[in-house]
């Protein structure tokens, strides 16, 4: 796959206020994911062709989204299964949890998110 995909240049000002602009969900996941804390390097807003993903491992090609209630609506959800499927293309992995379940339930999530990394990582070096 291109590098070019990754990061593209014309979206540096939007990653970056993404970033600087993080939501109270993105906030506490990112508690759990900085600084290898889940054995793999995990980055803030990385951009993905013309998407802008909340967080992207490139070891395992893994996204983490992090949907508010408008992902919900009709044209939310066409936009991200659209979204998904272009990442799927790409060979990324992603895996969604909602705002309430950050909130609610982040054990739940850091459980899941460990198991599609050892999965993963177990896929990458099968013995």
């Amino acid at each position: 796959m291109p590098s070019y995909i990754y990061n593209r240049k014309d979206q540096k000002g939007k990653r970056k206020n993404l970033r600087n602009n993080s939501t109270v969900p993105e906030q506490i996941l990112w508690q759990y994911l900085k600084n290898k804390k889940l054995g793999v390097k995990f980055r803030r807003q990385h951009g993905i062709g013309n998407y802008i993903v909340d967080f992207y491992c490139p070891e395992l090609k893994l996204a983490i989204e992090i949907d508010g209630a408008t992902h919900s609506e009709a044209e939310e959800v066409e936009y991200d299964t659209r979204r998904d499927n272009f990442l799927r293309m790409q060979g990324v992995e992603v895996r969604r949890y909602t705002n309430v379940n950050v909130k609610n339930s982040t054990g739940g999530i850091i459980e899941d998110l460990m198991r599609v990394i050892g999965r993963k990582k177990k896929n990458q070096n099968p013995s």
